[in-house]
C-alpha cells in the first residue's frame, strides 16, 4: 500500500479509481465495510482501490483544548487498513483552509487530485465540507452530476447499537476489552519495546517484560489478561498491569505496561524477549483495577491470583 501525504502529491493511477473517504479510527467493523466496499469494487472493474483520511483528527483544529483522543497511532492505522488490501493511503492536512472548504469545493479537489476518480466509499452518517454542511446525500446528488457513484455503507450493528469509534473508545477507557475487541473485529494491541527495569518483578518472583507506553486514548489503568509475541514468534500467554506502580512508586510517574509471561523457559528466550525487542501485546480481558498496596508482602499475594485468574481466562474463557 502506497502512502501520500496530501490529495495534491497524488500521482497518476491506473483504472477507475474506488476511493474510501472517512477519518477511519480504529478501522472497526463498520469502517471494514466501507474500505473493503472499495477494494472490491475495484478488484471488479480492474481498477485502483484507495482510502482518504485526515491528519489531525478535526477536534485537534476546532477544540484543542479537549481533542478527540485516537484509538490507533498513525502507523497502527496504516498497518490495519493496509491488510484490507487497498492500493494507497492518503493522509491529507486538515488545515483550517481545508476545512473552510464548502461541500462543493470538497467534492471538486477530489475529482482535480484524481482525474479518474469513478467511485466514492463512504459511512451513512459521512458528514464534509465547511460547517459539516454536505452529507450523503448531498454527495450522490452532486457526485452523480460529475459522472461519479457513491456508496454508502449501512451501519453495522452489535447488541442493538451501531458499531462507533465513540462507542469503542468508551469500552477501551472502561477497561471492557472483550467487549471492543469483538467491536473492533480484531484485539486492541500495544506495541512498543521492551526497556530494562530495576528487576523488582523478578525479585517478587514474577519477572516482566516492560514498555514505555502513552496512547492518546488511554486504557483503564489495572491488570489484564494478555497475550504477546516479538517479531516471528508464537504468542505466549500472560498477565500485564498498565499504570504508574503505586505501591513502589513516590508519586505520579509515567505509565508503564509490565507483562508476565505465563510460559518460560527455552521457548521464550528463543523467541527473542528481553529488552530491545519490539513487543506486541493484546489486551484481552480485564481483571482489576491498579491499587496501591501495604508492601511488597501484600503485592506478591495479588500478583499471584492475578496470574491464577489470568490461567483461568486462558484455560475457560471465565475470569
Amino acid at each position: 500500500m502506497k502512502c501520500y501525504e496530501s490529495l495534491e502529491k497524488i500521482p497518476a493511477l491506473r483504472g477507475p479509481v474506488h476511493l474510501a473517504v472517512g477519518m477511519f479510527d480504529g478501522v472497526h467493523l463498520g469502517h471494514k465495510e466501507v474500505i473493503g466496499g472499495s477494494v472490491a469494487s475495484a478488484a471488479q472493474a480492474g481498477g485502483t482501490s484507495g482510502v482518504l483520511t485526515f491528519t489531525p483528527h478535526p477536534s485537534r483544529l476546532f477544540h484543542p483544548e479537549n481533542p478527540v483522543p485516537q484509538i490507533l497511532s498513525r502507523e497502527d492505522k496504516d498497518e490495519r487498513i493496509a491488510r484490507l488490501g487497498p492500493g494507497f493511503i492518503v493522509h491529507q492536512p486538515f488545515t483550517r483552509e481545508f476545512a473552510a472548504q464548502a461541500a462543493k469545493g470538497f467534492l471538486e479537489s477530489l475529482r482535480n487530485a484524481i482525474p479518474n476518480l469513478f467511485a466514492i466509499h463512504v459511512g451513512k452518517n459521512f458528514r464534509f465540507g465547511k460547517n459539516r454542511t454536505g452529507d450523503v446525500a448531498w454527495l450522490v446528488e452532486h457526485a452523480n452530476r460529475l459522472g461519479l457513484h457513491v456508496l454508502s455503507a449501512n451501519d453495522i450493528q452489535a447488541d442493538g447499537e451501531r458499531i462507533s469509534s465513540t462507542r469503542i473508545r468508551g469500552l477501551i477507557t472502561e477497561g471492557e476489552m472483550a467487549v471492543a475487541n469483538a467491536l473492533l473485529g480484531y484485539n486492541y494491541a500495544v506495541h512498543g519495546e521492551v526497556i530494562g527495569g530495576r528487576a523488582l518483578g523478578r525479585t517478587l518472583g514474577f519477572p516482566t517484560l516492560n514498555i514505555p507506553w502513552m496512547p492518546e486514548l488511554k486504557p483503564r489503568q489495572g491488570v489484564y489478561a494478555v497475550r504477546a509475541k516479538t517479531k516471528g514468534s508464537d504468542w505466549f500467554s500472560g498477565v500485564a498491569n498498565y499504570g504508574q506502580r503505586p505501591t513502589v512508586e513516590n508519586g505520579p510517574v509515567s505509565p508503564l505496561l509490565e507483562v508476565h509471561l505465563l510460559s518460560g523457559g527455552d521457548d521464550v528466550r528463543r523467541a527473542g524477549f528481553g529488552p530491545g525487542a519490539m513487543m506486541e501485546v493484546e489486551l484481552l480481558e480485564f481483571i482489576r483495577p491498579e491499587k496501591k498496596f501495604k508492601g511488597l508482602d501484600e503485592l506478591r499475594a495479588q500478583i499471584a491470583k492475578d496470574t491464577t485468574a489470568a490461567r483461568r481466562f486462558f484455560e475457560t474463557g471465565m475470569m
